[in-house]
């Protein structure tokens, strides 16, 4: 919190202008993925800032950064930390705060007012914003992911394990069967039920290798009924990939998982 207090001083000629445009909307940049990185707390101040104060009115609406014009370097600078605070917001879901109460928070930091939360209740502000955001996104996706894996298993050649896995042979083979122990070389390509691609060995021209029973269960139990030079599309439900948690940038909470995997070989034989 002391770093971003000396970033808010240093910039306060930028926010305390005429509020044209989004002066203080625009602060945020240049650090965006800095802060972005940083713990929670320095995360959840910040946006706990945006939620807890009152509307600060700079003469109505903002402005789109199409109105905005820079016409000195300070401008500039600005609108950078802006545009980079504003990219961080929208990929981490929070593109729909109140950015009128954001400037206000921002002005009250920069020109030393009362805050009405003190910087403890705003962390925990946000991190009980995220966690429901976070769940309402799980149970979305959970219940998406059902309805897809219940019309998935109705279609030609789709199969359903025990578990709960579903795969459709599209090439099959009668090479070595991996085990548990074993490791293995795929090509992959892996996607949401929606179509989202979030990760593809394919793509990247780049086949992988790991342990067999060190990877998502669905991938472990699906390795153990292919055979080295088979391909299957894997559909896996949440509990049997990442759960209620949220992997990476694209895979949220309780997603249902689709893979088309190649399997190449098994301990460097094909």
């Amino acid at each position: 919190i002391f770093s971003l207090l000396i970033i808010l001083k240093t910039f306060g000629t930028i926010a305390n202008s005429d509020c044209k445009g989004s002066t203080l909307s625009q602060f945020i940049t240049i650090f965006g993925d800095s802060i972005n990185h940083q713990n929670m707390k320095i995360k959840a101040t910040i946006l706990a800032l945006a939620f807890s104060i009152p509307l600060f009115s700079c003469g109505g609406q903002l402005k789109s950064g199409g109105n905005v014009k820079l016409t000195s370097l300070k401008d500039s600078v600005a609108y950078s930390i802006g545009v980079s605070i504003g990219t961080n917001l929208k990929r981490d879901g929070l593109d729909s705060i109140n950015l009128d109460v954001l400037k206000a928070a921002m002005a009250a930091v920069l020109n030393g007012d009362s805050l009405q939360l003190a910087q403890q209740e705003c962390q925990g502000v946000i991190q009980t914003y995220l966690s429901q955001k976070q769940k309402s996104q799980g149970d979305k996706n959970l219940a998406d992911g059902k309805k897809f894996l219940e019309e998935n298993k109705k279609k030609q050649g789709v199969k359903t394990t025990a578990s709960g896995l579903q795969y459709l042979v599209l090439k099959d083979s009668s090479g070595t069967v991996p085990k548990p122990t074993d490791t293995v070389k795929v090509h992959y390509h892996g996607t949401l039920i929606d179509g989202t691609v979030f990760d593809s060995s394919v793509e990247r021209g780049e086949p992988v290798e790991f342990p067999v029973g060190q990877v998502i269960k669905g991938w472990t139990e699906a390795l153990q009924l292919m055979h080295v030079g088979a391909k299957y599309r894997l559909f896996i439900p949440p509990d049997l990939a990442y759960g209620d948690r949220q992997a990476g940038q694209k895979i949220g909470p309780n997603s249902t998982l689709i893979f088309d995997v190649d399997l190449l070989e098994v301990n460097g034989k094909k």
